[in-house]
């Protein structure tokens, strides 16, 4: 599983990632959502080992985070920054160099799901079929977990769709986990085990999916703006009594 405790991440005097304390288990497909700037993209870097922070710890099985957490982690950036020089084909052929757990075949396969050419230039391709490429390259890699930053942005209905897919048909819920981002809670919302809700860098809710629907008889998108606008409410409450 995943550990964070006391998280906290600065940038300059910006407070981007606020004392987070959470645990993702293993075997979950777990969303990360809220607004623009609350922190999401952050706390994924930092699960990742591509940001550090002095301030507060994440392990992960165990472990604390390093350099060395590539071995368990698949880390897909929302930054449309693939080599453009490369075809789909020769971007595998560059993780299968980098990730001794990477599978050609298996990126391959997915790559076909998707309907995406492999012989393809990146730089001819569009922003969605280079995140279709940046996908299959990411769940080639066989680790415990992936962690998605907005894998879907771009993307129109009929392919997010079958990415969704992929996500089931090409991962072991089983033992692997997906820690994704994302705005489209309503394409996502049929296969998220938990919700992570964050607002000006702090963890604000974090719930089972199944709960919210039995205990509250709501869907995910009613849940979360009732969420947010109670918050707010409490905010104004709170600015009255000063």
């Amino acid at each position: 599983m995943i550990d964070i405790n006391g998280l906290t991440k600065r940038y300059g005097g910006k407070i981007a990632v606020n004392d987070v304390t959470i645990t993702f288990a293993k075997g979950k497909i777990i969303g990360l959502v809220g607004e623009n700037g609350s922190g999401k993209s952050t706390l994924l870097k930092l699960m990742a080992g591509v940001l550090l922070t002095k301030k507060g710890s994440i392990q992960i099985d165990g472990e604390p985070v390093s350099y060395l957490v590539a071995k368990k982690v698949a880390y897909l950036p929302d930054a449309d920054d693939v080599f453009p020089y490369f075809t789909v084909k020769q971007l595998f052929r560059f993780y299968d160099s980098q990730f001794d757990d990477f599978s050609y075949d298996k990126a391959c396969i997915v790559a076909d799901f998707l309907q995406l050419d492999i012989h393809a230039p990146l730089k001819k391709l569009s922003k969605g079929n280079r995140g279709r490429a940046k996908i299959a390259a990411t769940l080639g890699r066989e680790v415990d977990y992936y962690l998605l930053d907005e894998p879907l942005s771009g993307l129109d209905p009929m392919v997010r769709q079958s990415i969704i897919r992929g996500f089931i048909q090409f991962i072991d819920i089983e033992t692997q986990s997906i820690i994704l981002s994302t705005h489209e809670l309503k394409d996502m919302e049929p296969i998220l085990d938990e919700i992570v809700v964050m607002r000006e860098g702090s963890v604000i809710a974090h719930e089972l999916v199944e709960d919210i629907r039995e205990s509250q008889r709501k869907d995910i998108t009613t849940w979360m703006t009732n969420l947010f606008q109670e918050q707010r409410e409490n905010e104004l409450e709170a600015a009255k009594s000063y």
